[in-house]
């Protein structure tokens, strides 16, 4: 009793995170909790399970784990298909977003595309079944895009998983007697995450098969521009500017015959003023919309940088920043920690081999809470005192008057 103790709350895990165990504890504790979460992926309660789920795919988000997870990888990979083919809607959740990490750490290779063997044709009935929960059929619509993205050797496999993908999101294109904007649906969500996910498969296509989908998609994609879910606005809006990014690679004098009706759409999108949306999105939509008009028209994107550990990587393209978007929304915080451990993720963004750090340079890039807490908390104290004294001069000035 006392041994199970150290994991039978799987939850303990989530709320603790893997940096407890990085500061305070060692790679043996954090084997011994992640084993025992394993074990709890076969409890009988769905909500043990989910947590145990959780637990993992937050450890390895967070660490590389690729030796322990190898020889554990079947036991793994059983444990995500009973979830899958058993669950309900928040633990199939839970488990696609395993089977998404789990191919990250193992990457392209023998043991992932087993992986996506064994969990591909679950993933696949689950995203066509009208009667599963839509957030499951998002999460595996997304799970089942980004293990084919790693994972597949196969140009047919992978044009059969784009079809999948496609079969989705199309049903939100404008019929052509339709005439009015395109409303939104419960759906909706689930067309987005499998618009997206699909862009990320196309830009590993041959060229040859780039031109076929640009030449189906290019003049129905605008449609997508006048739903009402700022959402789907904007992943139309990138995978427009990422179509015409690899347009242009392949044909310099790409010409798109129906330019200046989309750069108008595009220009209203960038300059969106509508009373009746929320000025989050309006601000949202204008920022993504004047990149992509920039993309559109002038060629240009808005290089990014990002930072991570002594290195940096700049995003200067809509193919990387689609590519980086995907294993942010995979990975949250610990997409910078893969960045520069992961040797998958480094060369999908060619950054070579991972930098290797001695000891004191470690110490010197960590800071630990208690330092990160004070730093916090003088900040506070710094913007207080700032705005007290703004306030101060706001009422002398109207004493004054």
């Amino acid at each position: 009793m006392s041994h199970c103790s150290g994991f039978s709350d799987p939850a303990s895990f989530t709320e603790d995170g893997p940096e407890v165990l990085d500061e305070e504890g060692t790679q043996e504790d954090l084997e011994y909790k992640l084993k025992g979460l394993i074990d709890l992926t076969f409890d009988k309660s769905a909500k043990t399970r989910q947590a145990a789920l959780e637990g993992i795919k937050n450890a390895m988000a967070s660490k590389i784990l690729y030796e322990f997870i190898l020889e554990r990888r079947i036991t793994l990979t059983d444990s995500i298909e009973r979830c899958l083919k058993k669950g309900k809607s928040d633990e199939q959740c839970a488990a696609a977003g395993l089977a998404c990490i789990l191919c990250v750490q193992l990457g392209p290779g023998i043991e992932s595309e087993e992986v996506l063997k064994t969990l591909g044709p679950i993933l696949k009935k689950i995203i066509c079944d009208g009667t599963a929960s839509i957030q499951a059929r998002q999460a595996c619509a997304t799970c089942f895009g980004v293990c084919c993205f790693i994972a597949t050797d196969d140009i047919t496999e992978l044009y059969s998983t784009m079809e999948c993908l496609e079969n989705i999101f199309t049903k939100s294109y404008h019929k052509e007697k339709d005439t009015n904007g395109i409303c939104s649906t419960p759906n909706t969500v689930l067309h987005i995450s499998s618009l997206l996910v699909w862009t990320l498969l196309l830009t590993i296509c041959p060229i040859s098969e780039v031109k076929k989908k640009i030449e189906m998609h290019l003049h129905k994609l605008p449609s997508l521009l006048s739903c009402d879910d700022v959402n789907m606005r904007i992943a139309a809006g990138e995978t427009l500017a990422l179509l015409f990014e690899l347009a242009r690679e392949t044909d310099n004098d790409f010409y798109h015959e129906d330019m200046e009706s989309l750069t108008q759409k595009l220009r209203a999108l960038a300059t969106d003023g509508n009373k009746h949306r929320a000025k989050v999105d309006k601000r949202k939509q204008r920022s993504v919309f004047r990149d992509v008009l920039r993309a559109v028209e002038e060629r240009d994107f808005p290089t990014e940088t990002v930072k991570f550990g002594p290195e940096r990587m700049y995003i200067d393209c809509w193919v990387k920043k689609q590519t980086y978007d995907a294993f942010k929304e995979i990975l949250g915080t610990g997409m910078q920690y893969h960045l520069q451990s992961n040797e998958f993720l480094r060369n999908v963004f060619e950054l070579g081999p991972p930098v290797m750090l001695d000891a004191a340079a470690l110490k010197t890039m960590k800071i630990s809470r208690f330092e990160r807490h004070l730093y916090n908390s003088a900040a506070f104290k710094a913007r207080t005192k700032a705005r007290s004294k703004c306030r101060d001069k706001r009422a002398d000035v109207g004493e004054f008057f």
